[in-house]
């Protein structure tokens, strides 16, 4: 198929979007379905030839990608997450490297018979995960926060790490016919290591001073990190190859523990741009592969990779995180977690035919090795993280849980009936008193400012999926509700109305500014209150074919409020004006009403 490169680009977009797309809606694993898809574009149908489309701009558009993407990472590595996982974490990026590398080499050379010099540089090829696999498996599965903090950070730093040891590694076997000795190439490898680490340093500081003093106007303040991330990816580059990695990597991590005021608004510019990389860059990997190059694989090569994933990651990590704070469980999860992604196939495909043509013969199968081991990787891993996780124990069953901010005596009541509907309930105040009550009942709660630093590191709300702002300030409410809208998505965002009125009122919050409001337009706070000290309660119904919602809407009291519908699945799903509910057999509806409620029907009913 014969197309040109704008065409190759847009279908490249469309085709990665919309792999993402499908997988967010079938709960699958992103990882797999942009696997696929590129695989159907490039050697199925041949919608796609990278290699012919792109021609000399391929590699260095995938590893200014790829620089963007570990930029994008490292923004989003916290200090914080460290409190109880550092020395962990310390280990798998330091011990855990160096075992990785000696394990792999080793069993590149006694199971898959390469040379000393080819299996190294494999080896440490293999020591790459990166986040470009490991961010979607981790959004895919709802890990966790310790197991999540120990695979983010390893695979984020394992990344421009492991790719500058292959580098060092392939350069004192290519150099070695210029009498390179191994104390000058480990020297290189620590100089480049310092280098990166400090222009990382410095450009981060200087930055972030520049924004913090207001030097660079909100307009710009995306495109000139996105100037620099690739400026930075340069400059380290031309003192080691690869270090580049490293440098933009810690320049993430410097900018992204500043505290800076719009560091939150250049997440999402950078959150958004790497979606697109990720599912762009993996399609185009993937449709440039030529399924032929597996035909170099004999058993050894299938016996290697499996001795990869089923013995060299979990014994390197068992071994690294010995006596490192980690339980049982969480050892085990990321010893088998270890997808192969991006950055070891474009190492492989520039090595393997420099050391060929080196007079290392073996090299020739360095990249169908790698290309096995992702592929082998990215579905094992990627459909299996969520129920291992789930097994041990260290991820949420399913996200219908609601957080609730105020603890009135409405919302305390709300969540006492959500609980005794198995949702997964957490409530939020800055008064202990108001707290009370529902401890008192069995309600998970937490004491503080929901906003504040201290409760982004100590809240878990993996299990969380959506929220409801109660309080008495319907500016706080709306400012809960932005702030969490990127997590939990817009539409999954509530909170009660303060005022009665139309929701599109102009003299009102815009919707842009707030959640979306509950309830109709008389259910006001102070309205909801007053019901309250009336002795209004909350009833549920669970509707059946033979008792459905018509039948319980004739039976209800003209004045009771509908006010949401938990499915089956333990979705709540909330009335409102603008989306009204239409519940279905076997859904629970609750109501708040003054009176007994419908009492005609067959459905199961309960009131509190």
């Amino acid at each position: 198929m014969h197309h040109d490169l704008t065409l190759a680009l847009a279908l490249v977009a469309a085709l990665g979007i919309g792999a993402q797309w499908v997988a967010w809606r079938l709960h699958q694993p992103t990882i797999v379905l942009l696997l696929i898809v590129g695989l159907i574009a490039g050697p199925v149908f041949g919608w796609l030839h990278p290699s012919r489309d792109f021609g000399a701009l391929l590699h260095p558009i995938i590893r200014l990608g790829v620089a963007i993407i570990l930029f994008e990472g490292g923004l989003n590595l916290h200090l914080h997450e460290l409190r109880g996982a550092a020395t962990g974490v310390k280990r798998l990026v330091s011990v855990g490297v160096v075992l990785s590398w000696v394990l792999g080499s080793l069993a590149a050379r006694l199971i898959g018979g390469l040379s000393w010099p080819v299996a190294l540089v494999f080896g440490a090829i293999t020591v790459v995960t990166g986040p470009t696999v490991i961010m979607p498996l981790l959004r895919h599965a709802r890990l966790n926060r310790r197991p999540a903090s120990y695979l983010k950070w390893e695979g984020i730093i394992n990344d421009p790490v492991g790719a500058l040891l292959a580098v060092v590694v392939f350069q004192y076997f290519i150099s070695s016919g210029a009498q390179a000795s191994f104390p000058a190439v480990a020297a290189g490898l620590v100089l480049a290591l310092v280098a990166a680490a400090a222009l990382g340093v410095g450009s981060g500081m200087l930055l972030a001073g520049a924004l913090g003093r207001g030097y660079v106007p909100e307009f710009l303040k995306g495109p000139v990190l996105f100037a620099a991330v690739l400026l930075i990816y340069i400059a380290a580059n031309r003192v080691q190859a690869e270090a580049g990695l490293l440098a933009v990597t810690v320049f993430g991590i410097t900018l992204g523990n500043r505290r800076l005021a719009s560091i939150e608004e250049i997440r999402r510019y950078k959150e958004y741009m790497t979606v697109l990389l990720v599912s762009a860059v993996f399609v185009v990997l993937t449709a440039d592969f030529d399924p032929a190059v597996l035909g170099r694989l004999n058993w050894r090569s299938v016996a290697l990779l499996a001795a990869l994933v089923f013995a060299v990651r979990p014994a390197a990590v068992w071994l690294a995180t010995w006596r490192a704070g980690m339980s049982r469980a969480e050892r085990t999860l990321v010893a088998w977690t270890a997808p192969r992604g991006i950055v070891a196939a474009a190492v492989a495909a520039v090595f393997a035919p420099e050391m060929v043509a080196h007079g290392y013969p073996d090299a020739a199968v360095l990249v169908p090795l790698v290309f096995g081991l992702i592929l082998a990787t990215a579905l094992l891993h990627g459909m299996s993280i969520q129920r291992l996780a789930l097994w041990l124990g260290l991820a949420s069953t399913q996200r219908n849980g609601m957080l609730i901010v105020g603890a009135s005596p409405w919302s305390v009541e709300l969540a006492r009936v959500l609980q005794e509907l198995k949702v997964p309930v957490l409530m939020v105040d800055q008064s202990w008193d108001r707290l009370k009550p529902a401890r008192l009942s069995g309600i998970r709660v937490s004491f503080g400012e929901l906003l504040s630093e201290s409760s982004e590191e100590s809240l878990e709300l993996n299990d969380i999926g959506c929220l409801l702002a109660a309080t008495y300030n319907d500016a706080y409410n709306a400012l809960v509700c932005t702030r969490f809208a990127s997590e939990l998505g817009r539409n999954r965002v509530f909170q009660l109305r303060l005022h009665g009125g139309d929701e599109d009122d102009s003299r009102g919050l815009p919707r842009t500014l707030r959640g979306r409001l509950v309830f109709d337009e008389q259910a006001t706070y102070d309205e909801l209150m007053r019901r309250h000290y009336q002795g209004w309660h909350f009833q549920k119904t669970r509707l059946t074919e033979t008792y459905d919602y018509e039948a319980f809407r004739r039976d209800c009291p003209g004045d009771a409020l509908i006010m949401l519908v938990v499915r089956e699945s333990g979705e709540v799903v909330f009335q409102s004006p603008r989306d009204p509910l239409k519940p279905r057999p076997g859904e629970t509806v609750v109501c708040y009403l003054h009176e007994p409620g419908p009492t005609g029907g067959a459905g199961m009913r309960e009131s509190r």
